[in-house]
């Protein structure tokens, strides 16, 4: 439990602080391909033009991530922003456990080997999860790390369970990652060890659902991964070939795909079996961790629930404690922002539509599920549409903007925050025209808030959590745009290095701080800055805010 943060007595505002975060909207480096700049948003030219405002970093070593060539993401933003300071997160922690051997030596990676050496043929190890080196969910280089380990500890046999990436990577790169995979495990397989890819799909379409929006997507894994239910190829370079054929899709919608020998799945997974979910990110690893560890699950029927040692790459809720079993302890945030408004009894409102709502509550709070004082607080979920986000780039920006209207008027809370993710999920499709009309249908509501919050006598903070919809296209080391063979540029759909905004609109400006903010901080100071205009010290450690008190 922390203390009551310290008033300062120099600001005073009628209406409440309202923190907006934009997902996926940076400052794009070239002309070409920000989608952001092309977009029509009058609104937010007028609130650049008319307040203080500065950039922000969102990526690498200012989020906790390994190095300044790693994209920031919604997870490590939200948690930056949210405590105020920056932890080491899981690419660094995981990537740290292995090279020092940390991981191999824990009882948790002994139990699952182990297990795979106590029957009288052996059993197999099977690892799921995301194969490229987007670093954001997952890394190759941990994996094929850990098969070479598996082997010199004496397991018999590995399958790997391999999800097509092409958000964080490029939209069409799977087999420069499945194919010299291929090749690895061939080339590590002998009489003793026999390691094979033995399913697959796209990373949108199977397995990797998140804050309950699509189960279905998790029932596909499942049939997939344990059963060896779905389409039969001879191997993954097949199957992506083919699949790619006949349904034009880009890698992470590929339908499923079962590898298969003599006409029976190669891998599917059975009792007495170990199981490893290598992903380190805990949104879309919740689900299919449920799956497996539930005694019952009523979300979809298993048929079967085979009898393993499961275990996740880290501890995906911190309170809630899952998985049982994890591989690499996650960093321990606390003294967070809402718990800090809490102490202080601050009123607060959270929202966003499902496929945002965990990281402003969940990730926001430092992997904490659950509120600090229900008293004080209150999380609105608004559903999102399960369709292609393409289809629907507006999202359920409106319907956000009206719910946060109207409690703005309602004069119940003292802070507020969103997270509108247009620039985000749509960004991830690679559709420019969708990515634009995300941005414009954003900016309309950002207008309406705008409107509202200033009538009320607040403060708006307009930031984000990294960049995404501000570099749409690939690009060459010269700047110059990557082609397709048909002419149209390599869309790119991973996230940005690029810095993102962080804009103050104070409805009732006296002077009270330097107009001019600071430059060349890091997102964590939104916590810093959040408490300073709700009239606050911030805590000696927090990361500075991003305004002077004068």
């Amino acid at each position: 439990m922390v203390d009551a943060l310290k008033k300062m007595g120099k600001i005073s505002r009628k209406g409440p602080v309202v923190l907006v975060i934009m997902d996926g909207v940076g400052f794009g480096k070239y002309k070409e391909g920000d989608a952001v700049a092309d977009a029509l948003t009058g609104t937010l030219s007028k609130l650049y033009a008319s307040n203080p405002w500065t950039k922000m970093k969102a990526h690498g070593t200012a989020v906790g991530l390994p190095s300044d060539d790693d994209m920031g993401n919604s997870e490590v933003g939200h948690n930056a922003m949210g405590c105020g300071r920056v932890f080491s997160q899981g690419a660094k922690l995981v990537a740290n456990s292995i090279a020092t051997g940390k991981m191999f030596q824990g009882e948790t990676w002994k139990k699952l080997v182990k297990n795979t050496k106590a029957h009288d043929d052996g059993s197999t190890l099977h690892f799921i999860g995301l194969l490229s080196d987007g670093n954001v969910h997952s890394h190759i280089e941990n994996l094929k790390a850990m098969i070479v380990q598996a082997k010199a500890d004496g397991v018999p046999k590995v399958r790997v369970h391999a999800l097509l990436d092409g958000r964080d990577v490029g939209e069409m790169s799977a087999l420069e990652y499945f194919d010299p995979f291929d090749e690895f495990l061939a080339s590590l397989s002998d009489d003793s060890f026999d390691a094979k890819i033995a399913s697959g799909g796209g990373r949108m379409v199977i397995t990797m659902d998140r804050y309950n929006a699509n189960w279905n997507m998790v029932k596909k894994g499942w049939e997939t991964h344990v059963l060896g239910e779905g389409r039969l190829f001879d191997n993954a370079h097949v199957a992506i070939e083919t699949l790619r054929q006949e349904t034009g899709a880009i890698d992470q919608d590929l339908p499923p795909f079962v590898i298969a020998k003599d006409g029976k799945p190669v891998g599917t997974i059975e009792d007495g079996d170990s199981v490893i979910l290598f992903n380190f990110r805990g949104d879309r690893a919740l689900e299919i961790t449920k799956a497996f560890e539930a005694e019952e699950l009523t979300e979809f029927d298993r048929k079967r629930r085979p009898k393993v040692e499961y275990a996740g790459m880290m501890e995906y809720d911190g309170d809630l404690h899952v998985p049982a079993q994890y591989l690499v302890t996650p960093p321990a945030i606390d003294r967070t922002l809402a718990e800090y408004l809490c102490a202080s009894k601050v009123t607060q409102f959270s929202t966003s539509e499902t496929q945002k709502f965990g990281h402003v509550t969940y990730f926001f709070n430092g992997n904490k599920s659950g509120k600090f004082d229900p008293s004080l607080e209150e999380y609105v979920e608004i559903p999102s549409d399960i369709v292609p986000f393409e289809q629907r780039p507006w999202m359920k920006c409106a319907e956000i903007a009206d719910r946060v209207i109207e409690e703005v008027e309602s004069g119940k809370w003292d802070f507020i925050k969103l997270n509108f993710p247009n620039g985000d999920m749509v960004g991830h499709t690679g559709n420019y025209e969708a990515v634009v009309c995300s941005m414009e249908g954003l900016d309309l509501q950002i207008g309406r808030l705008h409107k509202v919050i200033m009538a009320a006598g607040g403060v708006m903070v307009i930031t984000a959590d990294h960049g995404n919809a501000d570099d749409m296209y690939e690009h060459g080391k010269d700047g110059s745009v990557k082609y397709k063979e048909n002419g149209d540029p390599k869309a790119k759909t991973s996230h940005s290095l690029n810095p993102v905004p962080c804009i103050i609109c104070d409805s009732n400006y006296q002077g009270e701080y330097e107009t001019e903010l600071k430059s060349g901080l890091g997102i964590s100071s939104i916590a810093a800055t959040c408490m300073n205009l709700l009239d606050f010290e911030a805590p000696a450690d927090y990361d500075p805010s991003v305004i002077t008190i004068k």
